[in-house]
């Protein structure tokens, strides 16, 4: 068992924006090229993560998702271990595919 599986962190966001007038989709673009600025990757279309080497750095990340919240619309943050990340199950086309592998951490010492 590595402890690192336990300190590493997944930050994911959950969102459902209503995008029936113009502002309303140039919140939800907005909301979405912040993410994405942020270090988020799309997982679905309304399921976005980032991979955080601590609990810190994730606090760090909700934190700055929670600043720029859209006005409108349902979103949920939560942060789950590397451990229970690996743990995920993924199909594609009934066809069981591999978890993402965390990004690659340089150590100097």
């Amino acid at each position: 068992m590595r402890i690192d599986e336990y300190r590493i962190m997944w930050v994911l966001v959950f969102f459902d924006l209503p995008t029936e007038t113009a502002a309303e989709r140039k919140a939800y673009a907005d909301f979405r090229k912040k993410l994405m600025k942020d270090g988020f990757e799309m997982f679905q279309f309304s399921i976005y993560l980032r991979h955080c080497m601590s609990q810190e750095n994730a606090d760090v990340h909700t934190k700055r998702v929670k600043s720029f919240l859209p006005p409108r619309g349902k979103v949920g943050i939560l942060r789950i271990t590397d451990k229970q990340f690996g743990m995920m199950e993924i199909f594609y086309e009934a066809k069981p595919r591999a978890v993402k592998a965390p990004p690659q951490q340089l150590e100097f010492f």
